[in-house]
């Protein structure tokens, strides 16, 4: 069976959101802010060499180091069931050789922006706790890449890494507090993303190109406010 993309899963739900009825005698806000400390868990292995003229050895691998950062998530409730959420974070990596490239440092620094939006369905249970699962697209924006000391001893002056959509899904629950309004929030998402990694000489040539896997989890928990 063929796959549908990420886009037209978040256009379905979008359209499922927009013809359900509004807010019926619902004392809840349609906003909603979180402010929450994420872990990013990437992946970084290599899936596939592109262009090799620099003769990496036999079982060479590699990943990416886990980083824990501040995020805020904005969420509008269009019922009082769905929602749609994004959220604005950025995390500083650096990927390391695995196999025959142990310990080696490859990529030095590079800060990506996992640019996400879901959308949601809660599930009100008794007590206001509200378990939810969301679906969506994801645009992975890499930036300030470095090459690192054992790609710059092999010639690389340079790395890019590619800007690229993929897809998203996540589940967790919003717990409310007394104080009217606030709450607390656990959250998981798991993407589904790729990128190439561009290893250019002083001169320009591109001496080497990867294909790897990021496929990261992001962990959140964290205060919300809905108003």
């Amino acid at each position: 069976m063929k796959k549908l993309p990420a886009a037209a899963i978040a256009a379905a739900f979008a359209a499922t959101a927009f013809a359900a009825p509004a807010h019926a005698g619902s004392t809840d806000g349609k906003w909603q802010i979180k402010v929450l400390g994420s872990a990013v868990l990437p992946d970084g292995k290599i899936t596939r060499v592109e262009k090799d003229l620099i003769g990496l050895p036999a079982g060479s691998q590699t990943k990416a180091n886990d980083n824990v950062v501040p995020t805020v998530a904005i969420e509008y409730f269009f019922t009082k069931n769905i929602s749609a959420e994004t959220i604005c974070c950025t995390s500083a990596h650096h990927v390391t050789g695995a196999g025959a490239l142990a310990g080696a440092a490859i990529v030095d620094h590079a800060i990506l922006i996992p640019a996400t939006v879901t959308l949601k369905y809660h599930l009100p249970l008794p007590g206001g706790i509200k378990p939810y699962i969301g679906v969506g697209p994801s645009l992975h924006l890499w930036l300030a890449e470095r090459p690192g000391a054992a790609a710059a001893a092999l010639g690389a002056a340079r790395v890019r890494l590619s800007n690229e959509l993929g897809a998203v899904v996540q589940a967790g629950v919003d717990v409310p507090l007394g104080t009217k309004g606030y709450g607390l929030t656990l959250d998981a998402k798991k993407y589904w993303m790729k990128t190439t990694a561009h290893f250019f000489t002083a001169s320009g040539v591109e001496a080497l190109t990867t294909r790897h896997d990021v496929n990261a989890w992001i962990v959140s928990a964290g205060v919300s406010y809905r108003f």
